[in-house]
């Protein structure tokens, strides 16, 4: 009985030291928060230096995705601010040519009664107002005696002509402009055949 007593107890030591093992294992780790956390291993100096390490980068990454996301928002809406006033700046220098044209038609209808005074204040204003565009970019485009090219010339006739060659802008019906150095509007013009 002795021997069928300590076999037995060998086995109940077996299993409670197996028990303890597991329950060991389980014990060291925990789940907190979503974060798997070694007991014991706290009192280690480098596991609080990790956690506070791995804490600093945390909040480092949260304050660098807030940063680009205010970033985003304001660049967006400073994007939308500038699509809405682009034109603010030359609408302000084209006040006065439009203010000149108010005063040439108020004085038109007081009766002043001299054409050509009138039509050297509208040429005036006219030069006024070109000079405001030339100022912003704004360029016309030489067409007459110039070779076809379709990437400034819009062909609207084929005329025949003795003084040009074949393929020679020969008149221009609309003025075509450049701004800065794209087109803006190509020039209508009817080209030698």
């Amino acid at each position: 009985m002795n021997e069928q007593q300590s076999t037995e107890e060998n086995k109940d030591i077996a299993a409670d030291a197996s028990n303890e093992l597991g329950q060991d294992t389980e014990a060291q780790t925990e789940v907190m928060d979503g974060d798997t956390v070694l007991e014991g291993s706290q009192d280690d100096p480098r596991y609080a230096q990790l956690a506070l390490l791995a804490e600093e980068n945390q909040q480092r990454y949260l304050r660098a995705q807030a940063d680009f996301d205010n970033f985003r928002r304001r660049t967006l809406k400073e994007k939308e601010e500038l699509g809405q006033y682009a034109s603010m700046k030359l609408i302000g220098e084209l006040l006065p040519v439009v203010d000149n044209f108010d005063r040439a038609i108020e004085a038109a209808k007081s009766g002043g009664g001299e054409a050509d005074s009138f039509s050297k204040g509208i040429d005036m204003i006219f030069r006024q107002l070109v000079g405001v565009l030339e100022q912003e970019g704004l360029k016309q485009m030489e067409t007459v005696g110039q070779p076809f090219n379709p990437d400034y010339h819009q062909a609207i006739m084929q005329v025949e002509s003795e003084e040009h060659e074949e393929g020679i802008v020969v008149e221009e019906v609309q003025k075509g402009y450049m701004l800065k150095d794209k087109v803006l509007r190509p020039a209508m013009v009817k080209v030698s055949g």
